[in-house]
């Protein structure tokens, strides 16, 4: 019998001491005795921003994005797109955090739960682009509303992004109730693409076009086409950072996401934007928003 409880007591402390060896792979005790849980998941340096295509496309991001990468370690994989489908791409799961330019559908992707802030940071100009001879003689327009009516009235041509990005949003706030039927005003096409496309679409076949004048300034050298009409105040397009809300979506970076806000928001990231365009085009391509 002296045996047998001699044998048990071992058995129980061999496993007593297995149990505490593998738990101090996962918990570490306190100076008060208290037990908390240690995690081995790594940091993740990798941030999904998506993004419309003329931040993309007038190479600011390029610019700026390299500098962040090497202060902070992180990687930012860059999704471009139409406003729309970089909003619906964040919707879907396959984003940190948005940069667009749709104040409308940045609002409702906040109050569907799927943004945390809208924080609008800096701004640049729609500018109406056309043919060097401005058919339409829409130059001397006050606004961009009266020069549609009068490319209307000519009916001369107009390419339109039609893709449901800011540009396109922009454009057809502009246009209001009098917005084309590309399907009976053959004047109007409707692209469905990039702006970069619409632009070069627009440049072959003589016609006025809608643009960021970023994207306009970044590829003019290869472009038949003028700025026609610029800088009205119903042409203003103000781009925000919007981090993607952890609580809605799954596998979100939120660390990751602010940092970028906070880099992007932040005096370093400020002054770059500030010179970005003035040495190659001898003007910067955005304004900053004052804090």
């Amino acid at each position: 019998m002296k045996k047998l409880l001699a044998l048990l007591l071992a058995l129980v402390m061999v496993l007593s001491f297995a149990a505490c060896k593998g738990s101090s792979d996962t918990a570490t005790t306190t100076e008060a005795g208290a037990t908390t849980a240690v995690t081995d998941e790594k940091e993740n340096m990798t941030i999904r921003m998506s993004t419309t295509t003329s931040v993309n496309d007038s190479g600011l991001l390029p610019y700026l994005l390299p500098v962040f990468e090497k202060e902070t370690g992180y990687k930012v994989e860059v999704q471009s797109a139409g406003t729309g489908a970089a909003i619906q791409k964040a919707v879907d799961g396959n984003a940190d955090l948005i940069l667009v330019h749709a104040k409308a559908s940045e609002e409702t992707f906040i109050s569907d739960g799927y943004g945390v802030e809208r924080i609008p940071f800096m701004y640049n100009y729609f500018v109406v682009v056309g043919p060097k001879d401005d058919p339409a003689g829409i130059k001397d327009s006050e606004t961009a509303a009266d020069a549609f009516k009068k490319i209307a009235d000519a009916k001369a041509k107009f390419v339109s992004r039609g893709d449901e990005s800011g540009t396109h949003k922009a454009e057809l706030k502009i246009w209001g109730e009098t917005v084309p039927d590309s399907e009976k005003d053959t004047w109007y096409v409707s692209a469905g693409q990039g702006m970069g496309s619409c632009l070069t679409m627009a440049s072959e076949q003589g016609a006025y076009c809608l643009t960021d004048k970023a994207t306009f300034l970044s590829m003019k050298d290869k472009l038949d086409l003028d700025v026609i009409l610029s800088e009205s105040e119903d042409m203003k397009n103000t781009y925000s950072l919007i981090e993607c809300n952890s609580e809605k979506l799954d596998g979100i970076n939120t660390k990751g996401a602010k940092a970028l806000i906070e880099w992007m928001t932040g005096d370093e990231a400020s002054k770059l934007i500030a010179e970005y365009g003035k040495e190659q085009y001898g003007q910067p391509l955005f304004f900053l928003i004052e804090k």
